[in-house]
């Protein structure tokens, strides 16, 4: 009688312990570093649809999520790897991120391609990523440099840039994207006076503003991170009155930048990933009454980063690190019924059903065959002080 009733303690906790038991998440992004304003944004817009899938009472049979947050700084790659490792010994199914091009190649190599651990990036976009040896376990929903170089470069033509100095941050993403848009802008038959690498963190940037005021151009084309080179390069510029237009890339876009220097950017603009299509629109809607703030970089390509993690799972029946690995491209293209912002709950239904979905989301996803988002883009340009979005490229 007493194996009986034991059997039958131990039968009713293990199915307690399962119901119980959340669904374990990672996130990691630079939450100190160069695009530290940034990032708080896009981790509360990743944690919006990993709270949708779990609310809705649809995710495998009423499951829920817990996520943790790890910190990347963008830059150390081995404080980078170190923080996946944690994240990965914790049990995580997933992890939404990592950012910046570096540090995002090395958690994939080092950590989570060996662990079996799926990654989606919201915004590593250098090229190299597109051929990294992932094993299919590495996917971004922010389109590559490769494009994007080449889109920033149409925009420098079309605002009249004769001649353009070039400063780039001194790792993968600014490499990549140097190399892509110095070709484009020398194609369009601008001249190029000088291109000149960085480094983050230091406390002075007079030897490079020199460095580029002695080559002079009508514009300045900054590749960087705003909240730490980037932006004192800028305030180097000004001060010296050497450059008062800036090109900028999307690492350079956010509020923190305006707000520094206002009006005194006025003739500056750049371009970053995003849409002006239906799903950007729900999902500003949804973001809103969430209290978050989707204006940013890369909040858009968060939410549907940690979207397609809920889906894939869902699409496989489990949450485990093999289904959403094998799960994610079904999601993301067609065919299927098109799910937007706020849609997790009914697109975890007709995944629960045997139907197809694709989804679309904020940023309007389609992944290229190694998994990377096709991608649009937004040219953005400063007016009054702020960021003014022009047109979607």
């Amino acid at each position: 009688m007493k194996k009986i009733v034991l059997a039958a303690f131990l039968f009713v906790s293990t199915i307690s312990t399962n119901v119980l038991a959340d669904i374990k998440m990672g996130i990691i992004l630079g939450f100190t570093g160069p695009i530290e304003s940034l990032t708080p944004a896009m981790a509360a817009s990743a944690e919006l649809a990993f709270k949708e899938a779990s609310d809705s009472g649809s995710l495998l049979g009423g499951q829920k999520i817990s996520v943790e947050r790890a910190d990347s700084t963008c830059v150390d790659s081995a404080a980078a790897t170190t923080a996946a490792e944690g994240l990965v010994s914790g049990g995580v199914v997933a992890i939404m991120g990592a950012d910046c091009s570096g540090v995002t190649g090395a958690i994939a190599t080092n950590v989570a391609v060996p662990n079996g651990v799926v990654m989606i990036s919201p915004s590593a976009t250098s090229p190299g990523l597109t051929d990294l040896a992932d094993n299919g376990y590495f996917f971004r929903t922010a389109p590559s440099d490769a494009r994007g170089g080449q889109i920033l470069a149409d925009i420098t033509k079309d605002r009249k840039v004769k001649s353009i100095a070039v400063t780039h941050t001194n790792n993968d993403y600014g490499k990549g994207l140097a190399d892509v848009y110095v070709a484009a802008v020398k194609a369009h038959g601008i001249n190029v006076t000088v291109v000149t690498a960085h480094e983050e963190g230091k406390g002075d940037y007079g030897a490079e503003v020199a460095t580029l005021a002695s080559a002079g151009g009508d514009a300045l084309a900054v590749l960087g991170y705003l909240d730490q080179a980037g932006g004192s390069i800028i305030q180097g510029s000004l001060d010296s009155g050497s450059f008062d237009r800036f090109v900028l890339s999307d690492g350079m876009i956010g509020d923190s930048l305006t707000d520094r220097f206002g009006k005194d950017l006025n003739k500056s603009f750049g371009s970053l990933p995003g849409s002006t299509g239906k799903g950007a629109g729900v999902f500003a809607k949804v973001a809103k009454a969430a209290g978050i703030d989707s204006s940013g970089p890369y909040t858009g390509e968060s939410y549907d980063a940690a979207a397609l993690i809920t889906l894939a799972m869902q699409a496989g029946g489990k949450a485990d690190r093999a289904t959403i690995q094998a799960n994610v491209m079904s999601v993301a293209n067609a065919p299927g019924k098109k799910i937007y912002p706020g849609d997790l709950g009914k697109a975890l239904d007709l995944l629960a059903k045997g139907k197809a979905i694709n989804y679309e989301g904020a940023t309007a996803v389609e992944f290229t065959d190694v998994g990377e988002a096709f991608g649009s883009f937004l040219e953005k340009e400063i007016k009054g002080g702020k960021f003014k979005t022009k047109k979607q490229r």
